[in-house]
């Protein structure tokens, strides 16, 4: 069984990969996607989005990471996906599931479902392309407004050479809404011969064991879930593993939050920080009642100093 953090744009970057995967739990992480129009992208779009790959494509804690890309010039994408390689990425993903409807205008993510043909050849390009050691993996969606068509879909990308399959259980049109539909997992998995994981409505372990049973399958993929609760990768694996895990309490957060906001204060602006952190914080508030209490204290807060304060940090540290 492995556990994946999902790739989710604005949100997990490398501060939060790195704080989550010191966690653990979490067998390898994406990046958030790099979009592919019609060029190649110059290595400091990677390095910035993926600063793992100047130590090994690995978080601190040595989780692996994999390089996301999106786009719908199938040859466009194979160039970038060398270039990715040559720069030291050990797995190339490319998104089909990215629901943003900016993003579906100009012909990326989700909206390619609705062409299982270029699918493939997206598949087969970026195949050919990358050294053969290096897996290409995909993630996808049901569909775009309806999952009558996520087999074909899946069967595209199978065939066209993904060594692996996420499948995000809505379609565009569900957006973040639930349910997921699990039981379409199972479908996908009956009809490709490639490793399949279930992604979506997975917030606690109860709902992992419900996901694993309804879609027959055991390897996850953990997003919005996983923020919210930094140690569901542990619980799961540590119960698949039959040892036991006493969940983290807020208190035993505090150290990554202060993590958190002392990378944040190394690597932002003084104006952007405190709003990553903010948008970590009312995540966090579904978990914990204590986060409700800090959220509030944040959130017309923007001077970085006080800021600190609030996480316990004394300023010369956080500055």
């Amino acid at each position: 069984m492995q556990i994946a953090l999902a790739p989710m744009e604005g949100l997990v970057d490398n501060i939060l990969r790195d704080v989550l995967t010191q966690v653990g739990g979490i067998d390898w992480c994406v990046t958030e996607f790099i979009r592919v129009c019609d060029r190649l992208l110059p290595a400091h779009v990677y390095e910035k989005l993926a600063p793992e790959l100047g130590r090994g494509a690995q978080t601190a804690a040595g989780v692996p990471l994999r390089v996301q890309l999106l786009g719908s010039d199938p040859a466009c994408l194979a160039d970038n996906a060398v270039l990715a390689c040559e720069l030291g990425a050990p797995v190339i993903d490319l998104n089909f599931g990215c629901p943003a409807k900016t993003v579906n205008k100009s012909r990326g993510g989700a909206v390619l479902l609705k062409e299982p043909e270029l699918l493939h050849a997206i598949l087969r390009e970026v195949r050919r392309a990358v050294p053969a050691h290096i897996p290409v993996t995909a993630k996808m969606r049901l569909g775009f407004d309806s999952p009558d068509g996520a087999l074909d879909c899946a069967r595209a990308l199978a065939e066209g050479g993904a060594d692996q399959l996420v499948v995000h259980a809505r379609t565009k049109v569900d957006g973040y809404k639930p349910p997921a539909h699990w039981e379409y997992v199972a479908r996908v998995q009956e009809v490709v011969r490639v490793p399949v994981f279930a992604n979506g409505e997975v917030w606690t372990l109860e709902d992992w064991r419900r996901c694993r049973e309804v879609s027959g399958v055991e390897d996850i993929m953990l997003g919005r879930g996983l923020v919210s609760r930094p140690d569901l990768a542990r619980q799961i694996a540590a119960e698949r593993q039959g040892i036991e895990f006493v969940p983290l309490d807020w208190q035993a957060l505090q150290p990554l939050l202060q993590d958190f906001w002392v990378q944040a204060r190394e690597q932002m602006t003084e104006r952007q920080a405190p709003g990553r952190l903010k948008q970590w914080v009312a995540m966090l508030t579904r978990t914990y009642p204590e986060a409700t209490a800090l959220f509030t204290e944040l959130r017309r807060e923007t001077d970085c100093d006080r800021v600190a304060r609030l996480l316990g940090i004394p300023v010369s540290e956080a500055a």
